[in-house]
């Protein structure tokens, strides 16, 4: 056979296998984002958690839970951070110095570093602590506004880097304000508005780490390291969060696939977690959340207080704590307070024993009772009682007042919106004339400032449509005057809040405004080899110190 024959015959061999031979397998899955990494190279924890969905504005109600809180520590800067004792920590990852350096007009300055910058460089500067306050100041369903409201005017030096916060009256829980900021250039003119901030990812980062994967429909989020950090990394290369339920987070742990969990236990999961085969520590985390029942003044059928204390009486109230916290870690938090919640320096009880005598209250109101329901005018009471829908355990105790009143003759409906819509909408107090909702069960969160959560939660505030008359600002529709100027004291330091809660707390019970029922508290289980992993500072959760943790033993 001849060379030219011998090279076309290879040739046609060649292009056979060619088009017969099975082609190897892709070195990366085809998901988007994902990167395989070798089990035994990989420097990472992975923590168990109840869930990962969506809504991470740590700043709105609507969005409150484990994961918003961890996300918002890891990701986005801070000006203060808070302390082992509760105390706030000037963040020199972001400052330089942050102080009062005008009496009249009360003004704080902040000089913030030169090189903090988001993750797509853009720097972290003035404009991030104005989009804050505009929208803290002036959207329903955020967290404890009252510090924001405060502000008269921020000023720009120094191209963005020191911030000038001017502020009405003086106010001593500045150190509050301006934690977990945003990326003003990427969401002040993003579709949605504030409404949809942070709804299922993060634009921009500015923290020890960031987003690699956030993987809703898997529940599994993937963190690693900053590149664009500026300060000292993180000693972990990846830090995975996994959604599972209890018993499978138990068997992860049992079996060394998770190192971590922070998960809301019920009783079972406590047990289970307590006959693992091998050793952990567990400690109980309190969040800044004590689960409260509204019995909104607002509401036209709940304007008259001695309906609202008949309620109150109905309701058995260790009934709705026993189902709320399934006799997990919560079960020892029992609030009997409105303000200060229970984990929390200062707390002292204030609930009085209650009276009893509801009958008598509601036949007062004008109620008497036909074929065993109330009935005034001859219209039966019927009432609305709102939860966020599929929040837990705020769902669950909204069922338990509905079945309790029940039972007592009070027709009740049950309304499990949208979190954004409740806070957003349907809890708007005395803006909204179409009010439906009578009793809200809804979390009361504490950012720090106590005095804060006073008047957010309990305080009114001028209207300027109305001529600056006092108006409810807060979820429940209550604005006493009585106790208005008192509220104003503690916010700016003129009284000690421990006095105002003395003169306060009283009125809160006698209006029947509210009923706190108990804090809400995670279970933290940690293997030998999660190095550094602990309970974290009061109200910071645990991954805040993520930043620190090491993995041993792999």
């Amino acid at each position: 056979m001849g060379k030219r024959s011998v090279v076309a015959v290879l040739a046609a061999v060649l292009l056979v296998a060619a088009c017969t031979a099975t082609p190897p397998p892709p070195l990366v899955p085809s998901t988007p984002g994902m990167t395989v990494v070798p089990k035994e190279k990989q420097n990472e924890l992975v923590v168990g958690v109840d869930d990962v969905k969506g809504g991470y504005n740590p700043h709105t109600l609507a969005a409150q839970s484990t994961i918003t809180t961890a996300l918002a520590s890891l990701l986005l800067p801070s000006t203060f951070r808070t302390d082992q004792d509760g105390s706030p920590r000037l963040d020199l990852d972001l400052m330089v110095n942050a102080e009062v350096t005008d009496a009249e007009p009360y003004t704080v300055t902040y000089t913030l570093r030169r090189d903090a910058s988001w993750s797509d460089s853009a720097p972290i500067a003035a404009e991030d602590f104005v989009y804050l306050w505009q929208r803290m100041r002036e959207e329903p369903g955020v967290i404890n506004p009252a510090g924001y409201r405060l502000i008269d005017d921020i000023a720009s030096r120094e191209g963005g880097k020191v911030v000038e916060v001017v502020f009405s009256r003086p106010y001593p829980g500045w150190r509050s304000l301006f934690h977990d900021l945003l990326p003003a250039h990427l969401l002040k003119d993003a579709p949605g508005g504030w409404g949809a901030a942070l709804a299922d990812s993060f634009p921009a980062t500015g923290g020890p780490f960031a987003v690699r994967t956030l993987d809703q429909p898997r529940g599994e989020i993937v963190l690693e390291r900053n590149d664009r950090y500026w300060e000292q990394p993180p000693a972990l290369d990846r830090l995975v969060l996994r959604r599972a339920s209890q018993h499978d987070t138990v068997e992860a742990l049992d079996t060394g696939d998770d190192q971590v969990a922070l998960i809301r236990a019920d009783a079972i999961a406590v047990r289970d977690v307590a006959e693992l085969g091998r050793e952990v520590a567990v400690t109980t985390v309190p969040r800044p959340e004590v689960v409260t029942v509204l019995f909104r003044p607002a509401s036209p059928r709940l304007g008259d207080v001695r309906l609202r204390t008949a309620l109150m009486d109905i309701l058995n109230r260790d009934q709705l704590i026993d189902l709320g916290t399934r006799s997990g870690p919560s079960a020892g938090l029992r609030a009997d307070a409105h303000v200060i919640p229970p984990s929390k320096n200062g707390y002292k009880a204030t609930m009085p024993a209650r009276a009893g005598n509801a009958t008598q209250l509601l036949a007062e109101s004008g109620y008497t009772q036909v074929e065993g329901r109330w009935v005034r005018d001859g219209k039966p009471l019927e009432l609305t009682v709102a939860a966020p829908a599929g929040v837990e355990p705020y769902a669950a105790v909204a069922n338990e007042v509905q079945r309790q009143l029940s039972l007592s003759g009070i027709a009740v409906r049950v309304l499990t919106t949208q979190p954004n819509d409740l806070f957003g909408e349907d809890l708007a107090g005395a803006d909204n004339p179409d009010n439906v909702v009578d009793i809200a069960v809804v979390p009361q969160l504490d950012t720090g400032d106590s005095a804060a959560v006073l008047a957010s939660a309990f305080g009114c505030r001028t209207s300027p449509e109305a001529g600056g008359t006092p108006i409810p600002g807060n979820l429940s529709g209550f604005c006493d005057q009585a106790v208005q100027p008192v509220i104003e004291q503690a916010l700016t330091g003129e009284v000690l809040l421990s006095d105002a809660l003395a003169a306060v707390e009283p009125v809160l019970w006698q209006q029947a405004v509210s009923m706190p029922l108990f804090q809400v508290a995670d279970l933290l289980v940690v293997l030998p080899e999660a190095r550094g992993v602990t309970a974290g500072a009061p109200f910071a959760g645990p991954l805040s110190g993520a930043p620190t943790w090491r993995r041993e033993g792999r």
